[in-house]
């Protein structure tokens, strides 16, 4: 890894773009920064990389939605997402660095689809809210996603929207889960070797583009249409996502 321009023209938009979406978009598109960094980056770099970042910009932001969350809902997901973090980690210890391309570009397809496809209203919606079992079910597949390529949003976001939360509440909410479950993956990451020297003295470089990311995502909660967001966001995952498909396939 060089530190050179090229690689500060790469990370540091992928790291405010993820801040952004940890302040003030629900959290779910700031995986996007790990699919684009995986193009140019090996897939363990790439999610290394981030996840220090993430941690910082969760603080952050718990700063600003302090105690706004729904406890009960939070941490129904967080003990459901403690198997998928230990799937995600039997999985990354022995995987190699395409089938991780793969899994990275499948994710990042798979998200726009169901995000296009929940706001066409194509799929049957949740006439009550989704019980216990089905939000411990949410968190071990976000677990396991998250793991692979912090890419947990989706089956926390049918959770959580299943029942009556504000869009204040359902943002803390997810604040809240991924600060817990990135502490979660900090430990098998560091055994596993995902972080190293190399890493790790990026997001030491990059830490104040992380609380830039986070503050103009505060602003842009009440202020930026949610819909050009997100728009910017799928068109980024689909030409990443068919790239890594394309790339761990050939």
């Amino acid at each position: 890894m060089q530190f050179d321009l090229a690689f500060f023209a790469i990370t540091i938009p992928a790291v405010i773009f993820a801040g952004t979406s940890k302040g003030g978009f629900g959290s779910g598109a700031a995986f996007a920064s790990a699919s684009i960094l995986a193009l140019v980056f090996e897939p363990t770099v790439a999610v290394g990389l981030m996840l220090p970042l993430l941690m910082v910009m969760d603080v952050h932001a718990l700063k600003v939605y302090w105690r706004k969350w729904d406890w009960k809902l939070s941490w129904i997901v967080i003990f459901g997402s403690l198997p998928g973090v230990a799937l995600g980690a039997l999985l990354y210890k022995d995987a190699n660095p395409d089938l991780l391309r793969f899994l990275i570009g499948a994710i990042s397809i798979l998200f726009v689809i169901w995000s296009v496809v929940s706001a066409k209203g194509w799929f049957v919606k949740v006439k009550n809210p989704i019980g216990t079992v089905g939000g411990l079910a949410a968190g071990a597949t976000g677990g396991f996603t998250s793991f692979v390529s912090h890419a947990g949003g989706p089956p926390v976001a049918v959770y959580l929207l299943s029942h009556p939360v504000t869009k204040t509440s359902y943002q803390a909410s997810t604040v809240l889960i991924f600060w817990v479950i990135n502490m979660l993956k900090a430990v098998p990451y560091a055994f596993i070797g995902i972080f190293t020297p190399q890493t790790l003295m990026a997001d030491v470089i990059l830490v104040p583009f992380a609380f830039i990311g986070v503050w103009l995502g505060v602003k842009a909660h009440d202020m930026l249409s949610e819909r050009l967001y997100f728009n910017v966001t799928y068109v980024l995952l689909t030409l990443t996502g068919i790239k890594l498909i394309w790339d761990a396939l050939s």
